[in-house]
């Protein structure tokens, strides 16, 4: 199995390199550093611990940190792969080449952002306009979204103050407004999820990824994923049932989707972002091998998996929504 799914990388890179402490690397071997936007985490380790698993000698060490962040550290050349919501610009491009960096960069997936609410919620539609409303502070009462609603103050809940999660719902919901008081920032994406779970008056605004399930439940295992990649098996999307997840409603549309990758691949769900991998490793380094193996089949197959929308689908793999 290991051999069948070193195919893919070996054959984008070879021989050796140096990294950044002199020790030498192979595609498949050695140390390197990844920055990843937090929100990315749940999908950036998994490809990390498969790859890690089918190389043995390979130590890909991740930094899951807030966006900005993640690109400072590539552009100070602290790490060599970066995952974020947006490409490089040209003056970052340019710079890196100046630093005579060679600069790789990939659109990799597509991203929703789910909503969810607590079971106690009678609420399991809303409109583009209500959640505008809310995530600006215009509504802060659930009553004013469902009528007669005890539910009392609306608590929106993102991952963190910093994330581009809360990026996104600034920039493109809001148009550059500004977030609500009613809006509160956790630590980290399972916060939310949490938050969501103990508090019936909270809508947590989350990355789809973080609340796909598979049938048992549970995590597959790493040998699992593994396997799943060498396979051309169907993929039941299934959400974690402690939540909600609403459908959304565009305000063009007489219907309401949640964020299942079918709905994500036709633009039917409205809230997604895309998602880039960034690399400046050389040829031959376990930067460019990883870069590959993300880009390539394998990895688009797990980012499929997770329930995220891969650039590269695999035409001949059906998802089954649950």
């Amino acid at each position: 199995m290991a051999g069948a799914l070193a195919l893919a990388v070996m054959a984008c890179s070879c021989g050796n390199s140096e990294n950044k402490g002199g020790a030498s690397t192979s595609p498949s071997s050695g140390l390197t550093e990844i920055a990843c936007d937090a929100s990315f985490e749940d999908i950036i380790s998994q490809e990390i611990e498969v790859y890690e698993y089918i190389y043995p000698k390979a130590n890909i060490m991740p930094f899951y940190v807030d966006e900005n962040a993640a690109i400072d550290s590539l552009l100070n050349m602290s790490v060599k792969l970066a995952v974020t919501t947006r490409p490089l610009t040209e003056k970052e491009i340019a710079y890196l080449k100046g630093q005579k960096k060679q600069v790789r960069q990939s659109q990799i997936a597509v991203d929703a952002l789910a909503l969810i609410v607590n079971p106690a919620n009678s609420l399991d539609i809303i409109d583009l306009t209500d959640l505008k409303d809310i995530v600006s502070g215009k509504i802060t009462e659930w009553d004013k979204v469902v009528p007669g609603s005890k539910l009392g103050d609306i608590a929106v809940v993102f991952d963190h103050q910093g994330s581009s999660t809360v990026s996104y719902m600034r920039d493109s919901l809001l148009n550059g407004g500004q977030l609500g008081p009613n809006c509160y920032a956790q630590k980290t994406p399972p916060a939310v999820f949490e938050a969501v779970e103990k508090n019936k008056n909270a809508m947590g605004i989350i990355g789809v990824s973080w609340i796909n399930d598979d049938l048992q439940g549970r995590r597959p295992s790493t040998e699992e994923l593994a396997q799943a990649i060498e396979r051309n098996d169907t993929i039941d999307q299934k959400f974690k049932p402690n939540v909600k997840v609403l459908k959304v409603q565009s305000p063009n549309s007489m219907t309401a989707y949640k964020p299942y990758q079918y709905y994500i691949f036709t633009g039917e769900y409205p809230l997604f972002r895309q998602i880039y991998l960034i690399s400046t490793g050389v040829n031959g380094s376990l930067a460019h091998g990883f870069y590959s193996f993300v880009t390539g089949f394998q990895g688009q197959k797990l980012i499929q998996m997770s329930g995220v929308l891969p650039k590269v689908v695999q035409s001949s793999t059906m998802v089954n929504i649950n």
